[in-house]
C-alpha cells in the first residue's frame, strides 16, 4: 500500500512532467555547477516516485532508471535534508547499496540535496559522489543546497509555462464559444429594439422612444465588448493598450448600470477623470465590476447609497478608486476577496495592484493602481 507521502510524491512529479524526456538544458547547466562547486565528476537529478528512481539529468554517465530499493537516495529521501557521507561502504545505510558494492558502481563519498516543491513535497534529490571518498567545505554544501533550490525553481517555471499556455487556449476557445452563443440573440434584440423604435412616435410616446433609444445604445455597447474580449482572449489575454478617455468610459458604465443604480436609490459621484494608456476593454470591465458591487453593497447600510469614482495622479501611473458607505469589508477578509477575483487579474495585467481600504463613510474603498503605460 502506497504512503500518504508516496501518494503526494506521484503527484507532484506528474506535475512537473519530466520523467521520459530529454534533459532540460537548464538542468544540465547546474549539474555541471555543482560538480564544479562539489569538485566531484559526477552529479545527477534523481526524481524518486513510489516505485522507481528516475536519473533525468547527469553529468559523468548516462542517465537512467533503477528500482527504488537499489537508490541511495530514497534511503534519506524522507530526511528532508542534506546528507553528505564520506565513505559510503562504511555507512550501514549503503553498505550494502549495490550503487557502492559493485554490482552497479562504485560509489565512495556520497552528498545530496533534496529537492522540495512549494508545498513542501520531496520528490528527489540533487545528488553528487566519486569513487573516492571526499568532504565539502562548508561553501560547497550551502552551494548544493542553493543549486537543488534551483533545480525546483526551474521545473516549477516549466510547469507555469505550461499551465500558461494551455490557460490561453483554453481562453480563447471559451471566449469563441461564449461570443458564438451571444452574438445570435444579441443580434436578433438588436434587430427586433430597431424595428420597435422604428415604429415608436417620438411625439406620441416621447419615453418609450427614448427608453428604446438607449436599449439600442446599450446593445450596440455589447457588441463591441463582445467583440473586443473575443481579440483579447485569441491574444493570450495580452494587454493591447490605447488612449482611453476615463471620463467616457465611466459615462459608458453608468449609463449600463443605470436601473441598478435607480432601483438601490443611489447617488454616484464622478471626480474629474484623465485620459491615460490602457487596455480599454479590459479596463471598462474592471470600472464596471467595482461600481456595481459598490452599488450593490451600499445599499444593505440602511441610508441612502453613496458611491464617488475618482481618479489621481501617482507616481508612474494612476490610482483608481471607488468608494461606497456600505457595511465595508473588515481588514481580516480583503485579501481573500480580491485574492482570485476577475478583478485583481485584470489588474495584474495592466502590471499594477489592488486593495481594499475604508471609505471616508466607513464603507469600502475599492482602489487599483495602474501603471502609466504611454
Amino acid at each position: 500500500m502506497r504512503s500518504v507521502d508516496d501518494l503526494a510524491r506521484r503527484q507532484a512529479i506528474e506535475q512537473y512532467q519530466v520523467l521520459d524526456q530529454p534533459a532540460e538544458p537548464d538542468l544540465q547547466g547546474l549539474l555541471e555547477l555543482a560538480a564544479i562547486v562539489c569538485e566531484v565528476p559526477t552529479t545527477v537529478i534523481n526524481i524518486i516516485d513510489d516505485r522507481l528512481q528516475h536519473q533525468i539529468a547527469a553529468v559523468g554517465f548516462a542517465p537512467g532508471v533503477c528500482a527504488r530499493e537499489d537508490s541511495m537516495c530514497a534511503v534519506v529521501l524522507d530526511e528532508a535534508r542534506r546528507v553528505e557521507v564520506f565513505v559510503a561502504r562504511e555507512d550501514p545505510r549503503f553498505a550494502q547499496n549495490p550503487f557502492v558494492t559493485g554490482e552497479i558502481a562504485k560509489v565512495r563519498f556520497y552528498a545530496s540535496s533534496p529537492l522540495v516543491t512549494p508545498d513542501g513535497v520531496v520528490i528527489g534529490t540533487l545528488c553528487v559522489f566519486d569513487d573516492s571518498t571526499g568532504r565539502l567545505s562548508s561553501e560547497a554544501a550551502h552551494g548544493l543546497d542553493v543549486l537543488a533550490r534551483q533545480v525546483v525553481d526551474v521545473l516549477e517555471l516549466r510547469r507555469t509555462a505550461r499551465e500558461l499556455t494551455r490557460s490561453n487556449e483554453q481562453l480563447a476557445q471559451f471566449a469563441g464559444q461564449v461570443s458564438h452563443d451571444l452574438a445570435n440573440p444579441l443580434a436578433a434584440l438588436s434587430g427586433f429594439l430597431e424595428m420597435a423604435s422604428d415604429s415608436a412616435s417620438l411625439d406620441a410616446a416621447p419615453d418609450v422612444a427614448r427608453a428604446l433609444s438607449r436599449a439600442e445604445l446599450s446593445a450596440q455597447r455589447m457588441q463591441y465588448l463582445i467583440t473586443d474580449l473575443l481579440d483579447y482572449a485569441q491574444l493570450g489575454g495580452r494587454v493591447r493598450t490605447t488612449e482611453v478617455d476615463v471620463a467616457l468610459l465611466v459615462d459608458e458604465v453608468l449609463e449600463d448600470l443605470s436601473a441598478r443604480v435607480r432601483a438601490a436609490g443611489a447617488i454616484v459621484e464622478v471626480g474629474e477623470l484623465p485620459v491615460f494608456r490602457a487596455d480599454r476593454t479590459v479596463l471598462r470591465a474592471l470600472v464596471q465590476n467595482i461600481v456595481a458591487n459598490a452599488v450593490k453593497f451600499s445599499a444593505t447600510s440602511g441610508r441612502e447609497p453613496h458611491v464617488t469614482i475618482t481618479v489621481e495622479p501617482v507616481t508612474g501611473g494612476w490610482r483608481l478608486a471607488v468608494d461606497d458607505d456600505g457595511p465595508g469589508v473588515p481588514p481580516e477578509e480583503r485579501d481573500r476577496v480580491f485574492g482570485l477575483s476577475t478583478c485583481e487579474r485584470i489588474v495584474t495585467a495592466h502590471g499594477g495592484r489592488m486593495g481594499i481600504d475604508t471609505s471616508p463613510w466607513g464603507g469600502a474603498s475599492v482602489w487599483a493602481i495602474l501603471p502609466d503605460r504611454g
